[in-house]
C-alpha cells in the first residue's frame, strides 16, 4: 500500500475508534447509517461508491472522495468510470471542483501504484 494510502487509511481508522470510543449514539447512528446507506441493496455499491464520490467531489471533501475513490477502486471501478463520474462532479459543481479532481487523480494513482 502507497504510504499516501496507508496514511489515510491509519489516520481515518485512528479518529473513528476515538469517536466511537464514546458514548455518543447519534453520532453512533450516523456512522452506522452511512455503513449500511452504501451496501448492497438495489443499487451495487460500485454505484453507490461513484454517487458517493460525486457528492463528495461536489462538496469539496477530500477526506470523503478518497474514502469513496479507494472504496470503488476496491471494487472493481476502472479509471475510465471514475474520470467520466469526476467529470460529472466538475460539471455539477463547477470549475471549483477542479483542485479536488487533481487531489483526486492523483489519490487513484496512489491506488493503482500499489497493484
Amino acid at each position: 500500500m502507497s504510504k499516501k494510502v496507508q496514511e489515510f487509511n491509519d489516520y481515518r481508522s485512528k479518529m473513528n475508534d476515538k469517536i466511537l470510543s464514546g458514548d455518543n449514539k447519534v453520532i453512533k447512528r450516523i456512522f452506522n447509517l452511512d455503513t449500511n446507506a452504501f451496501s448492497e441493496g438495489h443499487l451495487p455499491v460500485k454505484t453507490k461508491e461513484l454517487l458517493g464520490l460525486v457528492a463528495s467531489a461536489v462538496l469539496r471533501c477530500d477526506d470523503c472522495i478518497a474514502y469513496h475513490l479507494e472504496t470503488a477502486y476496491k471494487n472493481g471501478v476502472s479509471k475510465d468510470e471514475m474520470m467520466e463520474t469526476m467529470s460529472i462532479a466538475t460539471l455539477v459543481g463547477g470549475t471549483i471542483v477542479i483542485p479536488h479532481l487533481r487531489r483526486a487523480v492523483e489519490f487513484w494513482e496512489e491506488l493503482e501504484s500499489q497493484a
